[in-house]
């Protein structure tokens, strides 16, 4: 009866195990992302075209989230994500109807000029502050590229980032590029309260903040740090356009 028992302990824990691994190698924290540019006199029937194709053809994994971007160098392209999702679920997603692909070539693509972008992006949840589903309509976007070599002390930085924002209450999400170009950490802020996050006196200075854990002097640290492993960075403010996204 004991020796029963020990065999069926064993066979749960190994069941356990098994599903502990499964549950680690589904996690959903990939998105994918492409930038489009509609000619300027064709907007109006762009957006018509993309809303009726996201709500049509995107949903679960694959579902869309379309942002308006408003400044920077990108300004009046459309920032599509997809997900998220896992690279299992790329894997077995296999090819893309010819209906769906025709329905995208013939009523959207029609009004896109030649420039585009795309690709993945992971979500780094031990650098960010906010879970990665927890969206809001107003984002900033900064484009961190470290220098060739200095990924990781690019990480460190934005490890100790993150004790700031979060003794700022600043909401951020913090992604890695994935076989997507240049390595890139792309640093979104999601504002809860809207732009008014972003007034001088919202908040207290980021530099009395950020001494205020990491130390004093700790900012000049920081300002050094960056000269010295990050290639370039530039950002941008973007708007969700729930009307243009899945359903």
């Amino acid at each position: 009866m004991k020796q029963k028992l020990l065999k069926k302990s064993g066979a749960f824990v190994l069941l356990m195990l098994l599903l502990s691994f499964a549950g680690i190698s589904q996690t959903k924290n990939v998105i994918s992302f492409h930038r489009v540019f509609p000619k300027v006199d064709k907007i109006m029937e762009f957006e018509k075209a993309l809303a009726a194709h996201a709500q049509k053809y995107h949903s679960g994994d694959v579902n869309w989230h379309v942002f308006k971007i408003q400044s920077g160098p990108d300004f009046g392209g459309y920032h599509i994500t997809e997900g998220p999702k896992s690279w299992e679920s790329e894997d077995t997603r296999g090819e893309i109807s010819p209906e769906h692909m025709a329905d995208w070539n013939k009523n959207v693509a029609i009004y896109l000029t030649d420039r585009q972008s795309g690709g993945y992006s992971v979500y780094q949840d031990s650098l960010s502050t906010i879970a990665l589903g927890d969206f809001t309509d107003k984002i900033s976007i900064n484009h961190v590229f470290p220098k060739p070599g200095q990924s990781d002390n690019v990480m460190n930085i934005i490890k100790k980032l993150k004790k700031t924002w979060e003794a700022a209450g600043v909401t951020v999400a913090v992604y890695m590029a994935s076989s997507s170009g240049p390595i890139q950490y792309t640093v979104v802020t999601r504002y809860k309260q809207g732009l008014k996050e972003r007034a001088v006196g919202f908040r207290k200075p980021f530099k009395e903040v950020y001494e205020s854990i990491n130390g004093e002097g700790s900012y000049a640290q920081y300002l050094k740090d960056i000269g010295e492993f990050v290639q370039e960075s530039w950002s941008e403010l973007l708007f969700f356009r729930k009307d243009l996204s899945s359903k």
